[in-house]
């Protein structure tokens, strides 16, 4: 029998998933942010340019900036990637457009106590490889991202999961260490996608014999999802099929192919021929003109990411605050978010968005202020200035600011050198702390501030789970970890607070803003969304005639 506190506990976790409603406008085509809340200036989940009847089948063409990483979702944790997984893979549950928690692969669940919970699933599914999908299959994918020999960015997720016990087969109870507030909006990231056993199995062969963990899952990925894996030309394209076994509501058109084109002109240029019916990452500065042609027009929606530039914490100068904050000070948020992001956007106090869980809209954040600047690099012996690098990759606008920034950091004698790399390299170098310092993004699926804050700044974290900026304090670590075993919502807040005015006092970056997701989408196609955390949503697409 279950406890009247547990019910409590359960209702008040649940009141907060439904809260979090996003407040923020404004934009970026930031294409890592890795992967919310909602938001209240969606303009619809249907192309209001697109006209005729909606029919079935079709090869949809969406034109990416790049390329996904990996197809395994435990060994990856960049939005590129989790666009196409996200197709391909189920969760356990999933959050619907108010942020409800909602079925996915469990119909329904229930919380036996303060740390167990118990998952009955949806019967007679299968995995595109014919496997039957049960509790043996979610135990199996479960504890394969909480394994050391998978090592795998998306462990945080789960690290507080103890056991996954397989009660039937179609029964699965998941304890945690402790009780563990977001559990289900952790559970609905597609970090807790479940996997086919028979990949599962081959991977872990293929890791005996030497390879890389993820090697055989990313080259033929093999979920329940209602498109199935086709091929990857590295460097070019990623082709999904329509699953026509699918369990639920089947995808509408018969292939997407997502086609690697790095240049935005070029990939509204198809938008416009007709060559791809999807564009991501339109340019600020082409919102107008694809809204006034007659071939498509842009979807804009408010998201939970936060943009930065990040410091390696652990380097000279950077390991000094008063630097950190320096620097910080010489950030003029509103020219960026105006001149860069031609105004799609609001500035960030700290890394949280307006509307997720946690978020501290009093916080006060480092303003603009030059002159302080100049003394505070002076008290830290850099009167005459340092030279220094900042990464980027080829993303325009990380691009812009980083050239802002460079221009802004004369005035302290600070000699900046841009660097462009790679997407997948820029990932694996900052992961590894080659650099000092980087432009990059985050943002907030779950939409609580442990998602929010975790990966970014705990120090179990630096390298590739988020933190790369190498930031370690002990008062924070401290912080985190009782925010994710305090039960009590009110409690939950005030140490979310307390992290959040650490976080700007420290410094280990500048928390540029949250910006707006800017998609191109044909008039030939109806039915495309994508969430808060810059996920697309391609289930309902349809072309039209």
């Amino acid at each position: 029998m279950k406890k009247t506190s547990n019910i409590k506990w359960l209702c008040l976790l649940l009141l907060a998933l439904t809260l979090v409603l996003a407040a923020c406008a404004g934009g970026s085509s930031n294409e890592s942010d890795n992967n919310g809340t909602n938001d209240n200036e969606d303009n619809g989940t249907t192309n209001e340019g697109a006209t005729g009847n909606p029919v079935e089948g079709g090869d949809l063409v969406f034109a990416v900036h790049s390329e996904a990483s990996s197809l395994d979702p435990g060994a990856s944790n960049d939005v590129p990637s989790s666009v196409v997984q996200a197709n391909i893979y189920e969760t356990l549950v999933k959050r619907d457009d108010e942020n409800n928690i909602i079925p996915g692969l469990a119909e329904k669940w229930e919380l036996i106590d303060d740390t167990t919970y118990e998952f009955t699933l949806r019967q007679g599914i299968k995995f595109h490889d014919g496997e039957d999908f049960n509790a043996d299959a979610v135990k199996a994918s479960l504890d394969r991202i909480r394994d050391s020999k998978v090592a795998s960015p998306r462990y945080f997720l789960f690290e507080m999961v103890t056991d996954i016990e397989v009660v039937d087969d179609y029964k699965v109870r998941i304890k945690t260490e402790y009780p563990f507030a977001p559990l289900l909006a952790h559970l609905s990231h597609n970090g807790g996608s479940i996997i086919s056993p028979k990949s599962i199995e081959a991977d872990y062969a293929a890791i005996e014999n030497g390879k890389k963990a993820g090697s055989v899952i990313s080259a033929a990925p093999v979920g329940t999802g209602f498109f199935k894996f086709v091929s990857w030309t590295p460097g070019n394209e990623i082709k999904l099929e329509k699953n026509d076994d699918y369990w639920g509501d089947k995808a509408h058109v018969d292939t997407v192919t997502f086609k690697v084109i790095s240049e935005s002109a070029t990939r509204n240029a198809d938008l416009e021929r007709g060559f791809a019916q999807i564009a991501e990452y339109v340019q600020p500065i082409e919102v107008a003109g694809i809204n006034n042609s007659d071939y498509g027009s842009v979807n804009q929606k408010a998201s939970s990411s936060l943009s930065y530039i990040g410091f390696n914490t652990e380097k000279a100068p950077f390991d000094d605050v008063r630097v950190r904050k320096a620097i910080s000070m010489m950030v003029n948020k509103t020219d960026i978010i105006d001149g860069v992001f031609e105004g799609f956007g609001i500035p960030a106090k700290g890394p949280l968005a307006p509307g997720v869980f946690g978020y501290n809209e009093d916080a006060h954040p480092i303003e603009f202020n030059p002159k302080e600047a100049k003394k505070l690099l002076a008290e830290a012996g850099y009167a005459d200035g340092f030279k220094t690098k900042i990464w980027t990759n080829d993303n325009p606008q990380r691009v812009d600011i980083a050239v802002l920034l460079q221009a802004s950091l004369k005035e302290l004698n600070i000699d900046v050198e841009i660097e462009q790399l790679e997407f997948g390299t820029y990932l694996e170098k900052t992961a590894k702390g080659e650099h000092d310092m980087y432009i990059l993004g985050w943002s907030t699926p779950t939409g609580d501030a442990d998602y929010g804050m975790y990966a970014l700044f705990h120090s179990s974290q630096k390298g590739n789970p988020g933190n790369r900026s190498f930031y370690e304090n002990a008062e924070v670590d401290k912080l985190l970890d009782e925010g994710r075993r305090e039960t009590n919502l009110d409690e939950r807040i005030k140490i979310y607070y307390s992290i959040q005015e650490q976080l700007i006092e420290d410094a280990p970056m500048v928390y540029i803003h949250h910006q707006e997701y800017l998609t191109g989408i044909s008039n030939q196609i109806t039915g495309f969304s994508v969430d808060t955390s810059g996920i697309y949503q391609l289930q309902q697409v349809q072309f039209v005639e």
